[in-house]
């Protein structure tokens, strides 16, 4: 996995917790935070957002997308 895929996996995971925060502050503020970071680090640990069994298709799915869009 190169810098340029680990970089693009840390914003996703950032844009995951941003998101997550947002939405869930309106129903329990208190845990927003908490639960957008659970939820950030459960992508960018496992890279299998879903808890699939199928998890290591859609790693290939991600690294896939990730060698059509990155330049290096």
């Amino acid at each position: 996995m190169s810098v340029a895929h680990q970089m693009v996996d840390v914003l996703i995971a950032g844009l995951i917790a941003g998101l997550s925060s947002f939405v869930l502050g309106a129903v329990a503020p208190q845990l927003a935070v908490t639960l957008g970071v659970i939820f950030a680090s459960m992508y960018y640990f496992s890279r299998n957002p879903w808890g699939s069994q199928r998890g290591d298709e859609y790693n290939e799915a991600i690294d896939d997308l990730y060698d059509r869009y990155l330049p290096f």
